[in-house]
């Protein structure tokens, strides 16, 4: 396992506190993760209203190119 450094020192912190192993600490953190599965909030399917305003893009311009679409916003088109 690698763990991050200030992560590992403030795990070390913390089971000196406790006066348990670092060992225990990473158990008892690991069980408490483990126990119940993660539950994902259930949300209702959105439906986005669709424009009907017709029209479009300008001629020449291209949703796909993103260096162009920066360009003629910020003028340099």
């Amino acid at each position: 396992m690698r763990l991050d450094e200030a992560l590992m020192a403030r795990a070390r912190q913390e089971a000196s506190r406790r006066g348990i192993t670092l060992t225990a600490l990473i158990e008892q953190g690991l069980r408490l993760a483990l126990r119940r599965p993660l539950m994902r909030p259930q949300h209702a399917a959105v439906s986005l209203p669709e424009c009907q305003a017709g029209g479009g893009v300008l001629p020449g311009v291209d949703l796909n190119d993103s260096a162009d679409l920066l360009d003629r916003l910020e003028g340099r088109d």
